[in-house]
C-alpha cells in the first residue's frame, strides 16, 4: 500500500478490526519512510453490478455517485458526514442484494429518496427535483404538497 503523504510503497498495518458496518477491515497503517499514519477500509470484491439509465445505457454500478448525489442534496442542512455515509451503506447494501446483476437507476433512486425522506425533508426535495427531473414550479409544488400530506 503507498503512502498517500509520501508516495513510500513501504507501510505496516499495525491494527486490524471489523468496520463499525461490519462488511469490511479497517487497518491502521503507518509509512516507514515518513512515518505518518492513515487508515484503509478492506472490502471483498462482488461480482460487478449493471445499472440499466433511464436511456437504456449500461455501466457498471458506482458508489462515488450515490455519496455525491446525497451529499449535493444535504449540502447546507443539519445532516453529519455519518449519516451520509450510513444512508450510502444502506442502499449500497441493498443494491448487492438484489437478485438481478442488472438493476435499473430508478429503483437506487427511489432507494435514496426514501433514506432521504426519512432523514431531511429539504434534502428530499433537493434529491427529487433533480431525480424526477421537475420541469416547473408545479411539478415542485405537487412534490411538497406529497410530502406535507404525509
Amino acid at each position: 500500500m503507498k503512502c498517500p503523504f509520501c508516495g513510500h510503497e513501504n507501510t505496516r498495518v499495525i491494527d486490524s478490526r471489523p468496520a463499525e458496518d461490519n462488511n469490511s477491515i479497517r487497518r491502521r497503517r503507518v509509512c516507514d519512510e515518513c512515518e505518518k499514519r492513515f487508515t484503509t477500509y478492506e472490502k471483498i470484491e462482488t461480482i460487478p453490478l449493471i445499472v440499466i439509465k433511464k436511456d437504456n445505457n449500461r455501466e457498471a454500478y458506482d458508489r462515488s455517485k450515490i455519496e455525491a448525489g446525497i451529499l449535493r442534496a444535504c449540502h447546507k442542512r443539519p445532516v453529519a458526514a455519518s449519516q451520509i455515509s450510513q444512508i450510502v451503506d444502506e442502499v449500497e447494501t441493498e443494491v448487492f442484494n438484489y437478485e438481478d446483476k442488472e438493476i435499473e437507476s430508478r429503483v437506487i433512486g427511489e432507494l435514496v429518496m426514501s433514506k432521504l425522506h426519512d432523514l431531511d425533508a429539504v434534502a428530499y426535495v433537493r434529491f427529487a427535483s433533480v431525480y424526477r427531473e421537475f420541469k416547473d414550479v408545479n411539478t415542485f409544488m405537487d412534490e411538497l404538497k406529497k410530502m406535507l400530506d404525509k
